[in-house]
């Protein structure tokens, strides 16, 4: 249930800054919030994950920023999804330590920082197709790098990290229950 949950926060935080008239400019749940679903769901339950933030793609350009939507503007992007997820399962599944956390943000972050811009790079004319042009298109690209990682990194530390600070205090009410009790 809490991956399901984790996977609204994910949809929710790309498309309220837009019903409220404001831009998240790179900081929203995705990247966290695929992480903790993929560690607590099946490899094959990725397939919902993904067609929800598909339906977000959709929606975001057609019916708030009005452009055309062309799928195939969007395949890399569902494609990273996707082994957000299955990164998730495979790394973080079971019960994950601060350190596998922290590199599956680092990861995740930095793979959808190269991957969109290079993106970005081949399938438009804003940068021109050399080297000069690509090494600008990432340099133009770094504040939104930044705030994804820390987005990311808010997000699996609040999923991740919760739920373990609620065990670590109701084991030690606990035990100060027990020993007041004896």
């Amino acid at each position: 249930m809490s991956a399901y949950i984790a996977l609204i926060v994910a949809v929710l935080s790309r498309i309220l800054p837009s019903a409220f008239h404001t831009t998240s400019v790179g900081f929203t749940a995705v990247g966290g919030s695929l992480l903790f679903f993929g560690a607590r769901r099946s490899r094959w339950q990725t397939i919902p994950a993904v067609v929800a933030l598909m339906a977000t793609d959709y929606y975001l350009t057609t019916f708030v920023y009005s452009y055309p939507f062309h799928a195939s503007a969007y395949v890399a992007t569902w494609v990273w999804y996707a082994a957000v997820c299955l990164f998730g399962h495979q790394v973080l599944s079971g019960r994950p330590s601060a350190l596998r956390v922290a590199g599956a943000v680092l990861a995740s972050s930095t793979s959808f920082f190269l991957l969109s811009n290079f993106m970005v790079w081949a399938g438009s004319q804003m940068y021109p197709h050399t080297a000069a042009g690509l090494s600008a298109c990432f340099v133009a690209a770094v504040p939104f790098y930044a705030n994804d990682a820390m987005s990311t990194a808010i997000t699996a530390a609040a999923f991740f990290g919760l739920p373990e600070l609620a065990r670590s205090i109701s084991s030690t009410m606990q035990e100060a229950y027990g020993r007041r009790a004896a």
